[in-house]
């Protein structure tokens, strides 16, 4: 009974979002297939570190492929002004993925099959949006998809309160994590995870992950949700302080950082407007501000203090590795990284300079950053940040604070060679090969 009324919610907020998009975004206005173009960014969204795609991993090669190709098939005659860059970028990403399987022994197939298959799928979907369709509109089905799962992420943070009791252990084919789940819809901490409960001014609340393998993953997705708000699109301003208090229940470090500097830069720049806004805006901060300064004591001092240990040695110990293997890296396969992780042991203890408490059996590096450079070699890894950094051409407004959500993110959590935020990188490529192209037609 539950569920039934747990599923209807989320139809009813479902509907209920869809009429909010009113003129700026509705279904049934635009294309015949635009809720085809929704489903896809979804997709790419959850395949970004989405508990449906780490159950499911055939997904990546099959329903995520066929609705791209379904997509372009779909879509209008494709102009040769957007083909020969993206052509040139696929060929670009492609040939790096070879040379850096070559110059490694011991990779597996299979893991460069994947990443193959990722770079083929952010070409196909950059083309169909390039060809068909516009920025704009892209970043429209972003933010759409993006509401989605902020829906789901209420959702998921009340309900606990229900169905607490009731809750039943799923666990990854590795045995490694383990999640709680009611009725495979909503998404807790498992036995084996390293969160679970946190206190919220006096009441037990599970942190939020949403729908994705854990709170650091959704905090990302949440704050580029309240950057598209704040200062992209400008639709609604009144969903930053839902999206805030989701944000806050993630109850990340990094997560509640970055709301934080959102936060500020968003009251100065409304201050010139609206003082009272802004004025208003600073007293709903304080809390943030309080949760967080918690936060931070709990996970740099405190019973937590394993979570920023663990970040810090990602953060050096990978850095060690690429040095000794500077060009090209030791390569993508995990199970291949993990046993050169061990020949390149670094002392925890002269890293942290404190009694460690993480778990040393615990290989995934979560620090993606530092995980290129050891991975992929200084030059690629080097090429690939530039890329994001600078040449990105997906969003343009307030360039340095989206980079900054993305680095801090991903230098938390392995998201960097992930679908989404490969997106960006790839659309670095592409605006270079764009503009070189173009330039030569010019000339000719």
């Amino acid at each position: 009974m539950i569920q039934i009324i747990a599923i209807s919610f989320i139809f009813l907020l479902f509907y209920g979002l869809v009429n909010l998009w009113g003129d700026d975004f509705s279904i049934k206005k635009e294309s015949n297939y635009k809720i085809l173009d929704i489903v896809a960014v979804f997709m790419l969204v959850l395949s970004t570190g989405g508990l449906l795609f780490v159950f499911n991993r055939n997904l990546s090669y099959g329903v995520f492929i066929l609705l791209l190709i379904a997509l372009l098939i779909l879509g209008k005659k494709i102009k040769k002004k957007v083909f020969n860059p993206i052509l040139l970028s696929l060929l670009t990403f492609l040939s790096l993925l070879i040379l850096n399987f070559l110059f490694n022994q011991n990779q597996s197939i299979n893991t460069y099959g994947f990443y193959s298959i990722m770079i083929f799928s952010c070409c196909l979907l950059f083309l169909h949006f390039s060809n068909n369709k516009n920025s704009n509109y892209f970043l429209e089905c972003i933010y759409f998809s993006l509401q989605l799962i902020m829906l789901h992420a209420l959702c998921n943070f009340f309900i606990y309160f229900f169905v607490k009791n009731n809750l039943s252990i799923i666990a990854m084919s590795d045995g490694e994590r383990t999640y709680k789940t009611f009725e495979n819809l909503f998404f807790f901490g498992g036995e084996k995870n390293d969160y679970g409960t946190f206190n919220l001014f006096g009441v037990e609340c599970a942190r939020n992950q949403g729908l994705f393998w854990e709170p650091g993953v959704l905090q990302f997705f949440l704050n580029m949700l309240f950057f598209l708000e704040a200062f992209v699109l400008k639709r609604k301003k009144y969903l930053l302080l839902l999206i805030s208090f989701l944000i806050i229940s993630t109850y990340s470090t990094i997560g509640i950082a970055l709301l934080l500097i959102q936060s500020v830069v968003f009251i100065l720049s409304e201050f010139k407007r609206n003082k009272t806004l802004a004025i208003i805006l600073i007293i709903a901060a304080i809390p943030v501000y309080t949760v967080f300064n918690v936060n931070f004591n709990e996970k740099i001092i405190g019973e937590k203090s394993a979570s920023s240990q663990k970040r810090i040695y990602d953060l050096v110990q990978p850095l060690e590795i690429a040095k000794n293997n500077p060009f090209f890296g030791i390569g993508l396969d995990a199970n291949n990284f993990k046993n050169e992780r061990n020949r390149f042991e670094v002392s925890r203890t002269k890293i942290l300079g404190i009694e460690y408490k993480f778990d040393e059996g615990n290989e995934i590096v979560t620090n993606s950053v530092t995980f290129l450079i050891a991975a992929l070699g200084f030059p690629t890894a080097i090429l690939f940040l530039y890329l994001l950094v600078f040449k990105q051409s997906i969003i343009y407004n307030k360039k340095w604070l989206l980079i900054l959500i993305v680095l801090f993110s991903a230098s938390s959590e392995p998201l960097l060679l992930k679908p989404f935020m490969f997106m960006f990188i790839f659309s670095g490529l592409y605006a270079f090969f764009y503009k070189l192209t173009s330039h030569k037609n010019q000339l000719l």
